[in-house]
């Protein structure tokens, strides 16, 4: 009997028997994944203040004035409880590995195909936001970014999209989570084909775009549609301003190379000290505690702080100790492996500095400054685009906080000098310094990426029987682990078309030999379509 034809209908719409890999199927998936995104965002955000409210006994906007009147004890205890419990959850959940963020992301996309395990991504988020919810000074942005993302991770393996729609969904989970954490959809885009995918084409925005609005629309339809600063009304007062905002990007670009060499010193200082790696994160809670005892603005994610900083609440010398108290205490963090990101705390960190300029140009030119909101506003996004290497990102969610072209002026004259500097101090974004952590120089481009990735067994020959040589007359050898850089690091010092390869732990047992021009075609099929994916 044949089938009606609403059961014919049916059959044809079944999710395995539809051409998922289609341009507008990806929209779809994409607008999913944004929703759901937007959910888990709201969720995040709950656990946090949850865990907040259980530890200080207030919500994370409140957190700093309600910890003056905790005791001693408690700032000091709950931050290295909540350390030491992250640290147990590193042990038996992440074998000793370090709570996920945006580097990670960056990773995923560059190296393994838009891939992430769910379970890290979920596990990462948790930790996140227990040392968020006991204090810790970092971010709540780069863990929901990257759970974001791994959701989308999840969602492109189960369709068994191709690495290149993964590597799109993963910037689309990213987008979603930036934007409903901001409120900010346009910002969230932009931050995904910025930093993440670091590229931007035709491709990737529409369903990155469409991720974006999603998760936007989902917090706006719960929470509101509230940015995440309440930012009073300010003007440029004088286009003769204009070099005093290039100076705070000059400025704001030295701050940024000490916070970065500061973390990352701390990071150094936290792998030479031997002792098991669980008890690292409940020392950097320890030291976040003795900071906040004298600093309790530093505690946390930092929004109440940076929203008083941008009203122009505090006094010059209390905003330079902020400036020095909040590096530390992020420092401290991040270096001891508590959770969370830097994103928030380079907000906080450039509203700081930008209010403590504008005081210093009132005191000058009292007469022709604007206000100290303004120099505020100007500084988070310098020294956040220079942190984060999101120069774009940053002057979009500024603008979508403030809805003020003239703000936009300075801000670019300010972003711009920043970014320009930081890139040329530091060779990178923050992000990309944790990434060369690992080994690999992503901000260098695919090619010095491709170097650093095609090992020699991907392009050796496992056969020695031709070749007639003897492994204890050749000046040099290569082992298949080896990564193709080295092996065109040895052709450019010897004459010969082929190089032997011997086993890794036996230099006198061949396994098989590489040719030269065997390696320049892998390498530049590989260049080739990285810049075909990066164009269209």
């Amino acid at each position: 009997m044949a089938p009606l034809p609403e059961e014919e209908f049916l059959r044809k719409m079944h999710w395995r028997h539809l051409n998922w890999r289609r341009q507008p199927a990806v929209w779809f998936v994409a607008a999913v994944i944004g929703t759901f995104v937007g959910y888990v965002v709201i969720t995040f955000r709950v656990l946090i203040e949850s865990i907040s409210t259980l530890t200080f006994g207030g919500t994370e906007a409140t957190l700093f004035e309600r910890a003056r009147d905790l005791s001693a004890i408690q700032i000091l205890l709950v931050p290295t409880l909540g350390g030491l419990a992250v640290g147990l959850l590193m042990k038996h959940f992440l074998n000793d590995r370090t709570a996920d963020g945006i580097p990670d992301l960056i990773e995923a996309r560059a190296l393994r195909s838009g891939q992430i395990k769910l379970k890290d991504g979920f596990i990462s988020a948790v930790i996140a936001a227990l040392s968020l919810g006991t204090g810790a000074s970092t971010g709540r942005e780069g863990p929901a970014a990257h759970l974001g993302g791994t959701l989308a991770a999840f969602v492109a393996k189960q369709l068994d999209y191709p690495p290149r729609i993964a590597r799109i969904l993963l910037g689309a989970g990213a987008a979603s989570a930036v934007a409903a954490s901001f409120n900010a959809p346009i910002a969230g885009v932009v931050f995904a084909l910025e930093v993440v995918l670091g590229y931007y084409t035709a491709r990737a925005f529409a369903p990155i775009v469409i991720a974006s609005v999603a998760g936007a629309l989902i917090v706006r339809l719960h929470i509101g549609d509230m940015p995440a600063f309440a930012l009073p009304d300010f003007t440029i007062k004088s286009i003769f301003e204009l070099p005093a905002f290039a100076l705070l990007g000059v400025i704001s670009a030295f701050f940024a190379v000490t916070f970065m060499r500061t973390s990352m010193a701390a990071a150094t200082l936290s792998d030479k000290i031997n002792i098991p790696i669980w008890i690292k994160p409940g020392i950097g809670g320890f030291l976040v505690g003795v900071i906040a005892l004298q600093f309790p603005e530093v505690l946390g994610v930092g929004y109440g702080p940076t929203d008083a900083a941008l009203k122009g609440t505090y006094g010059f010398w209390f905003l330079i100790a902020l400036l020095v108290a909040k590096t530390l205490a992020t420092s401290a963090s991040t270096g001891f492996r508590l959770g969370g990101g830097v994103f928030s705390p380079s907000l906080f960190l450039g509203a700081v500095l930008g209010a403590a300029f504008g005081i210093l140009v009132g005191g000058i030119i009292p007469g022709l400054s604007s206000e100290v909101s303004l120099y505020a506003i100007v500084g988070m996004g310098a020294v956040s685009a220079a942190i984060l290497g999101a120069p774009i990102s940053t002057t979009l969610i500024i603008f979508e906080l403030t809805g003020d072209y003239g703000v936009m002026i300075a801000l670019m004259v300010a972003t711009s000098t920043a970014t320009v500097l930081t890139q040329a101090a530091s060779g990178g974004s923050y992000f990309h310094l944790l990434v060369e952590r690992s080994g690999y120089h992503i901000a260098d481009g695919p090619q010095r990426l491709l170097l650093e990735t095609i090992r020699v067994e991907e392009v050796m020959t496992a056969d020695t029987s031709g070749l007639g040589r003897d492994v204890s007359e050749e000046k040099f050898t290569l082992n298949p682990s080896d990564t193709i850089g080295r092996a065109f690091e040895l052709f450019e010092r010897t004459d010969e078309e082929t190089i032997l390869v011997v086993e890794w732990d036996d230099p006198k047992q061949p396994v098989g030999y590489v040719y030269h021009k065997r390696a320049l075609q892998v390498f530049n099929k590989a260049l080739i379509e990285a810049n075909i994916e990066e164009h269209r």
